[in-house]
């Protein structure tokens, strides 16, 4: 159910951004704002699963356009750490949903069934079609737009592709989304079979994963007068830290839901703080071809983030070693990525 949709997300990425550098930003994910809002209603009228899978794999296509078209908005409008200030902003809204969602299905169902909460995803997303419509204007000017021409995309995939920081930055953030996607995978399993707590599942991952958007609003706050890559850089480093402290506190056999938690929490917020700056990073650049850019930085994380993430998920083994292996792994690897691709001049201000 989850794998349509991301499947869907993942690869109609790949699509949005061409289009926006050529029709430019408002029409396509005008268009996709209203796709999402049909294949919600398709969702909720599907009268088999194979129906209701290939609504969320539909679902997943018309959200990609939200993902691509907003990174490239926010690139249009602003680079460098102002780049990264309102990334974080929009990254504490990408975040807020998936934390909340879960909450507000179950309470749509005590009132009734499971169709009522397509239904409701359907009304709010054509809530937000009519707002953007009626307020956003376009941020790509006519004279900046680009050929549709199959050579002219393959070209300028290729100019993404051989950019340092752009390439580098979209795989840090594709191995950091990989350790959450483990997180996301193996939460139940740990609550139920490590901790024997199933009960307290929805409020343990509120908890912890919230520390991502509190991040991304520290973030918001601070990258202004300390910049992206101290920042960054440091929190990374200090996933890193975490990650090791965890995985030497469960090999040693004194895991409780406390230190779980707590360190849980801890790695992602500084997740939290590292992502929108590593996005910022990876746009700067790209400003000529920002959706495209975005495109391909979406699809990567998406998809490499997802295959790291069964990974870890499929190498649950009753306790919690395999998923902090895998987040330091992951941090480790992803730090390297980003030494190599600043030449070791790490945690500078600029």
């Amino acid at each position: 159910f989850i794998t349509a949709f991301l499947l869907g997300f993942a690869f109609a990425q790949l699509a949005y951004g061409p289009l926006s550098d050529r029709y430019g930003r408002r029409p396509v994910l005008a268009i996709a704002l209203a796709s999402y809002v049909v294949m919600s209603a398709l969702a909720a009228i599907s009268g088999s699963f194979t129906m209701l899978l290939i609504a969320r794999a539909l679902m997943g296509t018309a959200a990609a356009g939200a993902r691509v078209v907003s990174v490239a908005l926010v690139r249009d409008c602003y680079a460098g750490r102002a780049m990264a200030r309102v990334m974080s902003l929009a990254f504490i809204v990408f975040m807020a949903a998936p934390i909340v969602a879960p909450s507000l299905g179950q309470l749509v169902l005590l009132a009734g069934s499971w169709r009522l909460i397509f239904w409701g995803v359907a009304i709010v997303a054509a809530l937000v079609t009519v707002w953007f419509w009626l307020r956003m204007p376009e941020t790509l000017a006519a004279d900046a737009r680009l050929s549709l021409s199959p050579a002219r995309v393959i070209a300028d995939y290729g100019l993404v592709l051989r950019d340092r920081c752009g390439v580098g930055y979209t795989l840090a953030i594709a191995l950091l989304s990989g350790g959450m996607f483990g997180f996301i995978g193996s939460i139940q399993q740990v609550m139920e079979t490590v901790f024997g707590r199933p009960e307290l599942l929805a409020v343990i991952f509120p908890c912890v994963a919230g520390t991502m958007a509190i991040g991304s609003f520290v973030n918001s706050r601070l990258v202004m007068t300390m910049g992206m890559r101290r920042i960054s850089h440091s929190a990374l480093a200090g996933m890193i830290v975490l990650a090791a402290v965890h995985l030497a506190i469960t090999w040693a056999g004194y895991e409780t839901l406390w230190t779980f938690t707590i360190l849980q929490a801890l790695m992602m917020g500084c997740m939290g703080l590292a992502n929108a700056n590593f996005s910022a990073m990876a746009m700067e650049r790209m400003g000529e071809i920002a959706g495209t850019a975005s495109s391909l930085q979406g699809f990567v994380t998406t998809l490499g983030g997802a295959v790291i993430g069964a990974m870890v998920g499929q190498a649950f083994d009753g306790t919690t070693v395999p998923l902090y292996a895998g987040f330091l792994t992951m941090g480790v690897l992803a730090f390297a990525v980003v030494a190599i691709t600043e030449r070791g001049r790490m945690f500078k201000a600029n």
